[in-house]
């Protein structure tokens, strides 16, 4: 969808992704989706990781790289945004590390999410992020809408006639931090 839209892309997938290649990219990129596993550690947060075919990249290597221009994280991911029971009122998470490294704004997932509700969710809020674009589509991607394009998304789905807890649990997992 960003392709056709005019915006620069670089999509790894499988074998491909690699934590150099990952970690390359999120400093050449203000914007980053994850659709990967991910798994957090309560009793060592950095080393709390995104899980990849090759190797696994851990929050402590995020937040010494150089994200000089880092705007939005997706983390299409499992549990990116679950916090420890023990600590219910600190927020020591995968996407927290994200805003601390200095992503603005970030999508989680508070528990698991299925592939097809991820890929649901990430269509629509992609969709409403390029169709309220500010500027022009060369000044890059522009994710200041990103907080509406997630209500949009999973409003989308809470609409659906579906109201099983199947459905209810498509759209739930989902949280955007940042402004």
């Amino acid at each position: 969808m960003a392709e056709e839209r005019g915006t620069k892309v670089l999509k790894l997938e499988g074998d491909e992704v690699t934590v150099g290649g990952c970690i390359e990219g999120m400093e050449s990129f203000s914007s980053i989706h994850l659709a990967c596993h991910g798994t957090q550690n309560a009793a060592d947060p950095l080393k709390s990781r995104f899980l990849f075919h090759q190797g696994s990249l851990e929050l402590g290597t995020i937040l010494k790289s150089n994200l000089r221009n880092a705007d939005l994280a997706f983390l299409s991911a499992c549990q990116t945004s679950t916090g420890e029971e023990k600590l219910s009122d600190e927020a020591v998470h995968l996407a927290a590390g994200m805003l601390a490294a200095g992503y603005r704004r970030v999508v989680g997932t508070m528990w698991s999410i299925r592939d097809h509700a991820a890929q649901e969710v990430s269509i629509a809020f992609y969709k409403y992020i390029f169709d309220h674009q500010g500027g022009t589509i060369a000044a890059g991607f522009d994710g200041s809408h990103s907080a509406h394009a997630l209500h949009h998304a999973t409003q989308q789905l809470r609409d659906s006639p579906d109201d099983s807890e199947l459905s209810l649990l498509t759209w739930i997992p989902f949280v955007h931090f940042g402004y």
